[in-house]
């Protein structure tokens, strides 16, 4: 039995298992310019997980949820957005770091992201909440981490030996093509990662297999730099993940 494992560009992933389940995390496809796929091409839907609010991330959710009634594991914050638009409370499961749960069938571990979430609610004021990484537990032995957007930290080594995801993504570079819908001073040098971060990050995760993310285009600069550091760490004798570049609408098949 394998697990497939489809990307969509920026943080969104299909997996689904070998049950034949279909997994969403941060499902942001209709205003996604990369993505092939758009939410109403969704025909199975079982689960929606979804890390914070930034609209590049939780994306979609709501349409989705609405159209398949699919349960969502989200923040609470993410939950009074949703309830507030008219999604039923009872369709959503809110958890935060460490309350694992189990939903459809499926067990996701929340785990601890640095982060932030805010999202403007319909009346205007504004709800912030903990933005989370989390494990998708697809099959036996695929442990999926998604990164939720975190910075690094050093107790993604204490996160590696609590709960040994196998194959995870790992944000290393900025979705270039949608950063004029946040206008502000300035400009972004780094995405929460740089590649040097996210290639130790990956190893301190004791990643077998990395997909590196957060672009849509992935023949960008931060991708062959991260690539750099995973195999300068190699030849000085560090453990380190096979890592798989995919495009959006690529899909890879985990044993």
């Amino acid at each position: 039995m394998t697990t497939q494992i489809r990307f969509f560009g920026v943080a969104a992933y299909e997996l689904i298992t070998g049950r034949g389940q279909h997994i969403l995390l941060d499902p942001f496809l209709d205003e996604n310019p990369g993505s092939p796929v758009k939410s109403q091409d969704l025909d199975q839907v079982d689960l929606i997980v979804v890390s914070h609010a930034a609209v590049d991330h939780l994306g979609d959710t709501e349409a989705i949820a609405r159209r398949t009634g699919a349960p969502v594991i989200c923040g609470g914050e993410v939950k009074a957005y949703l309830v507030a638009k008219g999604i039923p409370a009872g369709q959503i499961r809110a958890t935060t770091w460490g309350i694992a749960v189990e939903v459809a069938g499926i067990k996701v571990q929340p785990l601890e992201c640095h982060h932030w979430s805010q999202i403007r609610m319909p009346d205007g004021t504004y709800a912030s909440g903990v933005p989370m990484a989390f494990i998708v537990y697809a099959g036996p032995g695929v442990r999926f981490y998604h990164y939720g957007d975190t910075a690094i930290f050093s107790d993604l080594r204490l996160q590696a030996e609590l709960y040994q995801p196998t194959i995870g993504c790992i944000g290393i570079a900025n979705p270039l093509e949608i950063l004029h819908r946040f206008p502000m001073p300035g400009k972004m040098l780094t995405a929460e990662m740089n590649p040097r971060e996210g290639a130790l990050a990956a190893q301190w995760l004791q990643l077998k297999t990395v997909l590196p993310c957060h672009f849509i285009n992935p023949d960008c600069p931060e991708v062959a730099e991260f690539h750099e550091y995973l195999a300068a760490a190699g030849r000085n004798g560090a453990s380190v993940p096979e890592s798989i570049v995919l495009k959006p609408g690529d899909t890879i098949e985990v044993p």
